[in-house]
């Protein structure tokens, strides 16, 4: 399969499982549990039917918004993943340079493969770091230091892994990092010698914002352990509250679900909200984004940036959130697909892909901006 030969989501996760050894692929494509999340997250929009308008002039389509005081182009952003350069070995290089080019908003992580510094060269356009609360509070304050000095606009606190999900894929094959695999997980390996070649001719895997902290060689501790033992399940929403003033500027929460905690988000000074539920990585049989958006819309939309991610496969996927009251939609399996099938091409390949869904969707829909969208064109089937 080559990339020309990709026209949506399922094409690019097929180029990607051709060419990823099993227990990555499965890293990426995997969720908690029995998966009921991640594939509620998609099928909720099959729920929700648009109504177009006709006859609306609509030869010139503007799909720009601003989120967080930050100008897109379009109205979907790079939700920033872990470990990418995992996946091939341009990892966020290539997400930053395929988002600066379309002129959208990335993010880099905690677990990111390069540092906050080198994405910030690579890409000029709207950035966020996110970042998890750990119990060493100097190692919290250190990293916001370090993103404001890199120039980073905006910062995103997940806070919906206070522990790690239980994903069974990960453990049927060993996998962790660095690599335990155990025997099924070597063989899968073996089969895909090209990503193997890869990995070992371009340079040594890093994590660069955590590399003073976390030891990754010898006794080192794999991500599972990296969750459960120096994340902190006692951060509450008074540790939160000193963070987002010490931070001072654009700071968004990212996995908030409840209109209670939205409300929280909006009181303790947070310029932004992301409803998430990590892709279906993490409490299994949760809501899905889009359901939970128009109550959350309904209570805070005029007092914060509502943004929302998960399952999203299509531009019509963003037409309806949009129309919801989200600000801007973000996209994980979605680019990290293309990435792994073909590096920034591939990024740059989906991100067009999205664009011109949006653009036509928004023209059948009667649209010249994102501002017409509203739930006038929505009906839900009961």
């Amino acid at each position: 399969m080559r990339l020309t030969d990709c026209y949506n989501f399922h094409d690019f996760r097929r180029m990607a499982k051709q060419r990823l050894p099993g227990p990555i692929f499965d890293y990426i494509d995997g969720a908690a549990d029995d998966e009921v999340t991640y594939r509620r997250n998609t099928a909720a929009f099959e729920n929700c039917d648009l109504v177009p308008d006709v006859l609306r002039g609509v030869a010139d389509v503007d799909m720009s918004v601003t989120v967080m005081g930050q100008k897109l182009s379009m109205p979907v952003y790079c939700s920033p993943t872990a470990l990418q350069r995992l996946f091939h070995h341009q990892g966020e290089r290539a997400v930053a340079a395929a988002a600066g080019k379309h002129g959208t908003m990335f993010g880099v992580s905690s677990l990111g493969t390069i540092s906050l510094e080198e994405a910030r060269e690579i890409s000029d356009g709207p950035q966020v770091y996110q970042f998890y609360f750990h119990k060493d509070r100097g190692l919290n304050r250190e990293m916001m230091a370090r993103a404001k000095t890199a120039g980073v606009q905006a910062m995103m606190l997940t806070v919906d892994s206070i522990t790690g999900g239980n994903r069974e894929r990960d453990k049927r094959t060993g996998f962790a990092i660095p690599f335990k695999l155990n025997l099924a997980g070597m063989t899968q390996f073996a089969i895909k010698p090209s990503w193997a070649i890869d990995w070992l001719t371009h340079e040594r895997f890093r994590l660069p914002q955590l590399e003073n902290h976390v030891k990754m060689d010898g006794g080192a501790l794999s991500i599972s352990r990296y969750f459960t033992e120096m994340l902190d399940p006692s951060m509450s929403w008074n540790d939160v509250a000193e963070m987002v003033q010490a931070w001072g500027g654009q700071f968004c929460l990212k996995g908030i679900m409840s209109v209670e905690d939205a409300k929280r988000a909006v009181e303790i000074g947070c310029t932004g909200i992301v409803l998430s539920n990590h892709g279906g990585r993490q409490l299994d049989g949760s809501r899905s984004a889009f359901d939970q958006l128009a109550e959350i819309v309904d209570a805070v939309g005029d007092r914060i940036d509502v943004m929302m991610d998960g399952g999203v496969q299509r531009g019509t996927h963003v037409l309806k959130a949009l129309s919801l009251g989200a600000k801007a939609v973000g996209l994980g399996r979605y680019y990290l697909f293309p990435l792994a099938a073909a590096g920034q091409p591939g990024v740059e390949r989906a991100l067009e892909t999205m664009r011109t869904e949006i653009e036509r969707g928004m023209k059948l829909m009667g649209c010249t901006s994102v501002s017409q969208l509203t739930r006038r064109n929505l009906r839900f089937r009961s």
